[in-house]
């Protein structure tokens, strides 16, 4: 067998290998460009919906500074938790956390669920968890799901707002004990490409509202309701920072999608004209190997 006869088996043999032909590889080229302009859209259109987030969340942050006179502690997630365990066994813990419905987000939910985990796996025996959000339901359910004893969605059709968050603390007022401790946990927004998962912890002690005149005189009325406030106004602003921390994630994840397609179109693309290089040689040798053939006939 010739050299030109063996080159042409060779190609044959790699084709019924499973190499992928040029319509395959020029169409899987067109969906992956179809992909990157979703993606380069979603990643405007988060842009947008993050700068209206950052102006709330902006107009938002000094409304809860005022929890911090209550002596309700914010913390940020670590290795082992935001809250020591000793500090959760006694007594009973609701925990809050703020997670959103939609994907397409990078981490942001994942990373609530984790520290979630993390967070009770010490204390289980003693806490149950109200979640917001149904991306943080779908994660968790599946190892904390006898935990879950109630679960908010559809909570971000509308922008974040004081009456929605006040509507979810009576919620959780309902479904917890007097002296219960609770815990919102929520991306606390740092930059647009940083966010940190962060704990308010309600301080339900009386004795914070010691140094101020209660009106009317029926001081027990007033206390229950000064309740439902702090815990509105920390579920209103965990809200707010997970809002804003979310878009900048997903605009993020879109960025990064577009910035893979675009990689990979540019690999197809020299798959492809390495494919039709081959091609055109292997039409090239065809030509050739019947000429030389012809001519040795003759």
């Amino acid at each position: 067998m010739s050299l030109v006869s063996r080159n042409v088996a060779a190609i044959k043999v790699a084709g019924a290998r499973g190499m992928a032909t040029e319509k395959q590889i020029l169409m899987r080229i067109n969906a992956t460009s179809n992909i990157a302009k979703i993606t380069k859209s979603m990643k405007m259109v988060s842009a947008a919906k993050m700068r209206g987030a950052e102006r709330r969340m902006n107009d938002g942050r000094p409304f809860a500074t005022w929890l911090e006179n209550t002596k309700s502690s914010l913390r940020v997630y670590e290795k082992d938790g935001f809250i020591p365990s000793e500090e959760l066994k006694e007594g009973h813990n609701t925990f809050i956390p703020i997670t959103s419905d939609r994907g397409l987000c990078g981490g942001c939910n994942s990373f609530i669920a984790k520290a979630v985990r993390t967070q009770i796996k010490d204390v289980t025996d003693n806490s149950q968890l109200i979640v917001i959000g149904d991306k943080g339901r779908g994660q968790l359910r599946r190892t904390h799901g006898q935990y879950i004893t109630a679960n908010a969605t559809e909570t971000w059709i509308t922008p974040t707002n004081f009456a929605k968050a006040s509507a979810l603390a009576e919620i959780v007022l309902a479904a917890t004990p007097a002296d219960e401790k609770l815990h919102v946990i929520f991306n606390k927004f740092a930059s647009a490409i940083a966010y940190q998962q962060s704990v308010r912890t309600i301080n339900t002690d009386p004795e914070v509202f010691a140094d101020y005149e209660l009106e009317p005189d029926n001081k027990e009325e007033v206390l229950l309701d000064l309740k439902e406030f702090q815990l509105a106004t920390a579920i209103f602003h965990g809200m707010l920072e997970s809002s804003t921390s979310e878009e900048s994630s997903r605009m993020t994840a879109m960025e990064n999608a577009s910035n893979n397609a675009s990689d990979l179109i540019s690999s197809l693309r020299l798959v492809y004209n390495k494919a039709r290089q081959s091609r055109i040689t292997t039409e090239l040798i065809e030509i050739i190997s019947g000429a030389a053939s012809l001519d040795a006939k003759q």
